[in-house]
């Protein structure tokens, strides 16, 4: 039995949304994927927190997902 993966936090920065709507779309995009734990967006500062199992869920498909709702997001060193 091998040993559980660690999960990581990915702190994204997003741009193009405006509304609490908006928020809402980019969360329920994250939460649906597979190995994403909780994911929270800060309006104020576009920042994106994701815990996610980085075997099941790249920062890449995160970026990707984001993208598929409309926005643009990167990874952030913050």
């Amino acid at each position: 039995m091998s040993a559980p993966t660690a999960l990581k936090n990915t702190t994204l920065r997003a741009e193009g949304f405006s509304c609490p709507s908006c928020v809402a779309k980019i969360e329920n995009k994250l939460h649906g994927l597979d190995g994403v734990e909780s994911a929270e967006v800060k309006f104020s500062s576009g920042r994106i927190l994701v815990t996610h199992d980085p075997q099941q869920v790249s920062v890449r498909n995160l970026v990707d997902a984001v993208a598929e709702v409309g926005y643009t997001a990167k990874p952030s060193a913050y």
